[in-house]
């Protein structure tokens, strides 16, 4: 049989070999990394390695560096009510764009009264005069706003979106999970408060997330509570063969990002054009800068679970859309916010390449994309 072609990078991403060293030495050892005998100690360095690792590629302290269970569990710790900066006071609510990952637009420890949503443009880019009009109105708010849109690739123009928050005394996250790896992301030259990040988006391995602070933030409460591992702010044993993992991938992604950027997007623009010529498909968010490995295609009449399957079948692996539904091909929450109806929503297939992403994976998701058009597609 032919190997299958794996396109659903932004999903998860296979383990780098760098990754899967560091856990296999990691599971050598013996020791709880809050012990102070030798044993504990080594993994405790292991821990903190991978710390200074995440903060190097952030832009961050490592002090200010917090390991969870996912980029979830971050997320929900980042989005607190009663965090403040070095001069501004408590935030009182939540702003999130429509836009966002599930476990945002949840919320986190905010009450649903205590949350707005930011319109997106029909290119899936935030509206920054909404943004300032919803901010004028109410308390000190918290904005969360993600770097990159998991779905159609759209880069989101966080640098403007922290200036406006800055200016009126709130905090700014940024979800930098699609981000890490794929373009350049530094917490202070964008100017965010928090941002949030994911070990198996990037090659590490799945169950380990960060919150990263930037420095002088304070009132960040743990969901948690016991113990006091991560200097209080997320309880219970550190999973420290995940962690040293995260770090070992965030290390190899750094290291070839300009070369792994230049070629998927050669790669990209050579799906896009292929994917086009095909039954009238259509790119999202094509007018905008987005992410280099991200392709979110429809064409007249398809149905995304009817593409999905039909696509697993030829041996290319896609989706629909975010895969954190259950297995579950629902509409598009992001393209109905940019004002898709229900009909274009329910068509929306995502294609997403990585590192290892081959010329003739490529031709591959052409070759089946093109005996589904004539199929599926057909009048």
């Amino acid at each position: 049989m032919p190997r299958r072609v794996y396109l659903d990078w932004n999903a998860t991403t296979p383990l780098r070999t760098e990754a899967r060293n560091a856990m296999l030495a990691a599971w050598d050892l013996v020791g709880n990394p809050s012990s102070v005998h030798a044993e504990g100690r080594e993994a405790r360095r292991l821990v903190e390695e991978a710390r200074a690792a995440l903060a190097a590629a952030t832009g961050a302290l490592p002090r200010n560096v917090v390991f969870t269970s996912a980029g979830t569990e971050a997320n929900a710790l980042a989005l607190s009510p009663g965090l403040r900066g070095p001069s501004g006071g408590p935030v009182e609510r939540l702003l999130v764009s429509s836009i966002e990952h599930a476990s945002v637009l949840a919320g986190g420890r905010f009450p649903a009264d205590r949350i707005g949503q930011i319109r997106v443009t029909r290119s899936g880019v935030i509206d920054l005069d909404h943004l300032k009009a919803l901010l004028g109105d109410g308390p000190p708010a918290l904005v969360s706003i993600m770097a990159a849109n998991n779905e159609t690739g759209a880069v989101q123009p966080v640098t403007e979106a922290a200036r406006i928050v800055r200016e009126v005394g709130g905090l700014l996250h940024v979800d930098a999970i699609q981000a890490l790896g794929k373009i350049a992301f530094n917490i202070n030259a964008v100017g965010a408060d928090l941002a949030t990040f994911s070990a198996h988006k990037i090659g590490g391995p799945k169950g380990v997330g960060a919150l990263v602070v930037a420095e002088g933030i304070a009132g960040l409460e743990p969901v948690l509570r016991g113990g006091g591992q991560e200097l209080n702010r997320r309880a219970g044993t550190e999973n420290v063969a995940g962690i040293a993992g995260f770090g070992a991938a965030v290390r190899a992604a750094l290291q070839t990002l300009p070369e792994d950027v230049e070629r998927m997007i050669t790669l990209r623009n050579c799906l896009e054009n292929g994917l086009r010529g095909v039954a009238g498909g259509t790119i999202f968010a094509d007018d905008v800068e987005r992410l280099p490995n991200t392709v979110l295609f429809t064409a007249p009449g398809l149905k995304a679970e009817t593409a999905v399957i039909g696509f697993d079948l030829e041996g290319v692996a896609v989706s629909s859309g975010s895969a954190c539904s259950s297995g579950k091909v629902q509409p598009s929450h992001v393209l109905s916010a940019m004002g898709y109806d229900a009909t274009v929503a329910q068509g929306a297939v995502r294609l997403s390449l990585g590192w290892s992403t081959e010329p003739d994976d490529i031709n591959r998701a052409l070759e089946a994309w093109r005996k589904l058009g004539n199929t599926l597609l057909r009048a």
